[in-house]
């Protein structure tokens, strides 16, 4: 009986840790995604006091929330493109990101994003001829 129970014990606990771990990449991995302008986002700024919309911001945006009084939104606008947004948070001023677009992520794939120019950086090359 007692070993029936550690069993079923550990039978369970094998599934919610599996669960935890594959919610866990695939946030991972939506979070990489959205960070190579993969992912169709809308950023709301509203005033809490009023319920009033302050600003929307939507397409393949970036997040960058380091600070406590500001967030950054980087968004692509064309092929190599970038506009760069920076708010101000307040008492009364928050925001919520939307994904507007599913994506598919594999829950048992690990994503790695490799970026070759910030190991090597930017070079000009002139030769003789």
């Amino acid at each position: 009986m007692k070993k029936n129970l550690v069993v079923i014990f550990l039978s369970i606990m094998a599934v919610i840790l599996v669960a935890c771990t594959e919610a866990d990449t695939v946030s991972s991995n939506l979070s990489k995604s959205a960070d190579s302008f993969e992912v169709q986002r809308k950023v709301v700024f509203f005033n809490g006091i009023t319920d009033n919309y302050l600003l929307t911001i939507e397409g393949l945006c970036a997040i960058d929330v380091n600070d406590e009084k500001k967030i950054t939104v980087t968004c692509k606008v064309e092929d190599e493109q970038y506009k760069k947004h920076y708010l101000g948070l307040s008492d009364n001023v928050s925001y919520f990101v939307e994904q507007t677009d599913a994506k598919y992520e594999d829950p048992f794939h690990y994503k790695v994003l490799f970026r070759p120019e910030s190991v090597v950086p930017d070079i000009d090359l002139q030769t003789s001829n």
